[in-house]
């Protein structure tokens, strides 16, 4: 299995638009983060977790040119606004490309892209529109999604609900608060986890640096990656103050998981 951190930075990205800090002028390519995004990849299948706005920029990056469905995480702008470009799929692909998440998140993708979802807006002869389909998913309960079974788990995000997935020995978690021992539970065993870890102070709808390495410790995987980051933190510090086996995440971070091991 293999899981690649497309995209590893917050809602405004790094370098912040007009800020002059350290992190935001840094020559070192991990300090550039995009919004963020992930592929979980396993015997030809490939999964898209959410689509941000730089999705486009972030695959041609990653030299991918097709995927079998997307899970998104939650509605916030930062990771489904770039679903337009999932257009690019509909072009070399027989039937819709499935979208799977949170009932509201589900929702809110066809009320505020109706234009994709509604059968009546019929492109002109021509030209495109993403052909998409969605399904909703229960969290606690496995989904067979494109021959892998995915574990969909549900966590507070302020007002909104976020889901996190484990795929076999990998866990995806982005925009949570907190991790509760149910949950831990269930990320037991899991060999590679993604954890958001904004920055050290406390926030009141993501994980601190601190929180996040304290979550890590709680679940045991073997490796953890932090994503979701500012330009509070930049990526050579923070790799020198985070404890063994906890290191941050950076775009085009391909991590491969022996399956078993």
């Amino acid at each position: 299995m293999r899981l690649t951190l497309l995209g590893t930075g917050t809602s405004m990205g790094v370098p912040q638009i007009g800020c002059d800090c350290t992190t935001c002028r840094s020559e070192d390519p991990r300090d550039r983060r995009t919004r963020t995004a992930a592929l979980i990849e396993h015997d030809g299948i490939r999964l898209l977790v959410d689509t941000p706005p730089e999705l486009r920029l972030q695959l041609l990056a990653a030299h991918i040119g097709r995927v079998d469905a997307v899970l998104y995480t939650h509605l916030h702008a930062d990771h489904v606004h770039g679903i337009d470009d999932l257009r690019s799929f509909s072009l070399t692909r027989d039937d819709p490309l499935p979208l799977y998440g949170p009932a509201e998140t589900i929702r809110h993708l066809h009320e505020r892209f109706a234009y994709i979802f509604d059968a009546g807006v019929v492109p002109i002869s021509g030209t495109s529109k993403p052909q998409l389909v969605t399904e909703v998913l229960t969290p606690g309960v496995p989904r067979q999604i494109a021959g892998l079974e995915v574990l969909p788990l549900a966590f507070e995000h302020g007002h909104a609900t976020v889901f996190g997935y484990r795929v076999g020995s990998v866990a995806y978690l982005t925009d949570v608060k907190a991790v509760p021992p149910p949950a831990r539970e269930l990320l037991q065993g899991v060999e590679v986890l993604v954890l958001n870890a904004l920055w050290w102070r406390s926030h009141p709808t993501h994980l601190s640096i601190d929180e996040a390495v304290e979550t890590a410790r709680a679940i045991g995987a073997r490796r953890t990656f932090l994503t979701h980051l500012t330009h509070e933190t930049a990526h050579r510090d923070l790799l020198a103050r985070l404890p063994a086996g906890v290191e941050p995440g950076y775009d085009g971070l391909t991590i491969e998981i022996q399956e078993g091991s």
